[in-house]
């Protein structure tokens, strides 16, 4: 009689303990789905750069445009896709760019803006045009075209 009290009283203990987790909320719980507020074309850019140079991978997803792209000018031109971008930003989580940058902004309206994001690492620098878009009270950025000096 007491092992079976004991074992209704084990399940009991597990049973609490899987509802208690399972109420839990699953926006902190993982942090990749993470909300940030997208809600000013300042806040915008300022999370890209802080994405590009600081690691930073929280709402990396929600940070671009479903159709997204990324044109790289160097010595052979090169396109990549959003997910292509979201997966090399995903695996620099946490590492720090040893750079020094600084943003422009080139025009800007109520639906869009462009911005200018240059990078200054010891002997080169990156220069970022980048195009935000007014996405439903959201921004994200919807294309981006970097070049080396």
């Amino acid at each position: 009689m007491k092992t079976l009290a004991k074992t209704f009283a084990t399940a009991a203990l597990i049973a609490v303990s899987t509802f208690t987790m399972a109420a839990g909320n699953p926006e902190v719980a993982n942090p990749k789905k993470a909300v940030v507020n997208l809600s000013t074309a300042d806040l915008a850019i300022d999370h890209y750069v802080a994405v590009m140079t600081e690691g930073q991978s929280t709402g990396v997803e929600q940070l671009f445009t479903t159709d997204f792209s990324q044109k790289v000018q160097a010595s052979e031109d090169k396109t990549n896709s959003r997910s292509e971008v979201i997966s090399f930003l995903k695996k620099q989580k946490g590492e720090q760019l040893n750079c020094k940058t600084s943003t422009t902004i080139v025009q800007e309206s109520a639906d869009y803006m462009i911005a200018k994001v240059t990078m200054q690492f010891e002997g080169f620098t990156k220069t970022d045009l980048v195009t935000l878009v007014n996405d439903e009270g959201n921004w994200k950025v919807s294309q981006s075209i970097n070049s080396y000096k």
